[in-house]
């Protein structure tokens, strides 16, 4: 058992001596009080991991005190001890907010199990606490970087959005923080409890979307050895975000209208329909209104998608927000990678503000994480931006060179491998999408990653 600080509260000094005496010997720190007015004295000068209270005592009862501490210190655990007479005022203490109860006279071992579980549901408790102010750090406004006016427009359309159960259709670039904005939409929802799944529709191969949007059952396809879950009932009361929704063909924007309709669904291979009651959120870098129009997305699932579209612009349309969100990602990196933060050169500033940002807030951000990691003498000069390469300057005019002696193969090649990498990455590992990006075939790509010995494991996608 953790070493912890208990209050006991009792008024029979015996029943206080032998309970201090079996928690000094567990290993726990115990102070002693003999009424409710002390304890409550006691509690405000310093904090208690646990409070082991007697309901009946002559100054004041166990559930006066309980109420004090449930409305002053609503995390400190509370157990009543009771006399077999009075086991009802031990309930109504439960109903109440008490953690446990034991009856007296007390069982060591049994006063050890129950002290040992309200300690641990206490950390629990403490864990979950945490655990929601890092996502409200992550996933709260406060992370939502940027004060020019098309941005301030897009965070009170979430504002307004959030708490209703509408679709939303977040259209815009790849890499503009559209998931960002997902993940804050689900979080300031009556469903923040519940949980958030996200489906990249463009990393999964058609053959196995089905399978992993609805489940399938036991032998369904060769391979299917078990039963499996998929993510609409993963997300169950929750929220789903279905990314790059454009990507999906004909087939699967048949079956996804009609969970969109109704909630019903069916596994692969089964004939069960099951309901489920989630919210969806998508996720486009596509004009999906042109798509419908051409024919090559359903105009009903793009009307079902389109409740409330939400359009997030890209970083070149809100160039006033770069300097804001380089400071931010250099104190993000800075502090991931225990390295003080460094300064940026007037020319990296300059840089950034006339680079194009083709990846976006995303291509930004792993452009300052490679520049913390890379800084050795506390300032960055050089962003070594890969389309800028042609027009940088070694600082006396001439075109950049690899340093004296370098093979210029070998240069080219780390150069394609920094390109393909920095492509892979603005456009999250979707090789499909990076091949666009890059102008080459998706065969060519592929064969271009295997040349160089990229392995997709070592790129961080954060």
């Amino acid at each position: 058992m953790r070493s912890a600080r208990i209050l006991v509260v009792d008024d029979d000094r015996a029943v206080r001596s032998v309970l201090h005496v079996n928690l000094t010997k567990a290993g726990l720190h115990v102070t002693l009080c003999e009424s409710p007015s002390e304890a409550l004295e006691t509690l405000r000068e310093a904090p208690f991991d646990l409070v082991l209270s007697d309901v009946r005592m002559p100054d004041g009862t166990g559930i006066e005190l309980l109420h004090e501490v449930r409305r002053r210190w609503p995390e400190t655990p509370m157990v009543m001890m009771t006399g077999y007479g009075s086991v009802e005022d031990a309930v109504e203490a439960m109903k109440i907010g008490a953690t446990d109860y034991i009856i007296k006279p007390i069982a060591k071992d049994e006063l050890m199990v129950i002290i040992e579980r309200a300690l641990e549901q206490s950390s629990l408790r403490a864990e979950l606490v945490m655990l929601r102010q890092e996502v409200d750090e992550r996933y709260g406004f406060d992370n939502l970087i940027g004060t020019t006016p098309r941005m301030l427009e897009v965070y009170e359309e979430v504002a307004a959005v959030a708490d209703t159960s509408a679709t939303v259709l977040l259209q815009g670039p790849t890499g503009t923080g559209k998931e960002l904005l997902a993940h804050a939409i689900h979080h300031r929802s009556r469903r923040a409890a519940a949980p958030f799944v996200r489906v990249n529709c463009a990393a999964i191969p058609e053959s196995l979307l089905e399978s992993e949007l609805f489940g399938h059952e036991k032998g369904a396809f060769t391979g299917a050895i078990r039963q499996h879950q998929g993510k609409f009932e993963q997300a169950d009361g929750g929220t789903i975000l279905l990314d790059e929704i454009g990507e999906i063909d004909a087939y699967m924007q048949v079956k996804l209208l009609r969970v969109l309709e109704n909630g019903e669904l069916q596994r692969v291979g089964g004939s069960e329909t099951l309901r489920v009651d989630v919210r969806v959120l998508a996720a486009t870098n596509k004009d999906l209104r042109a798509e419908a129009r051409a024919g090559r997305f359903r105009q009903d699932l793009f009307y079902r998608l389109n409740v409330v579209a939400l359009t997030v612009p890209s970083l070149a349309e809100r160039r006033d927000d770069i300097p804001l969100l380089a400071d931010h990602f250099l104190k993000i990196y800075a502090e991931k990678n225990d390295r003080p933060m460094p300064r940026l050169g007037p020319r990296v500033m300059e840089q950034m503000m006339r680079y194009p940002w083709p990846g976006n807030v995303r291509q930004l951000e792993h452009a300052v994480e490679r520049a913390v990691i890379l800084c050795r003498d506390g300032e960055i000069t050089d962003l070594r931006l890969p389309s800028e390469v042609g027009e940088a300057s070694d600082g006396d005019g001439h075109p950049l060179l690899p340093p004296e002696g370098t093979k210029l193969q070998d240069w080219l090649l780390d150069f394609e491998r920094q390109v393909l990498v920095a492509a892979l990455k603005a456009n999250g590992g979707v090789q499909a999408q990076a091949a666009r990006h890059l102008g080459v075939s998706r065969s060519n790509l592929n064969y271009r990653i295997h040349r160089l010995g990229i392995r997709m494991s070592d790129i961080d996608f954060e």
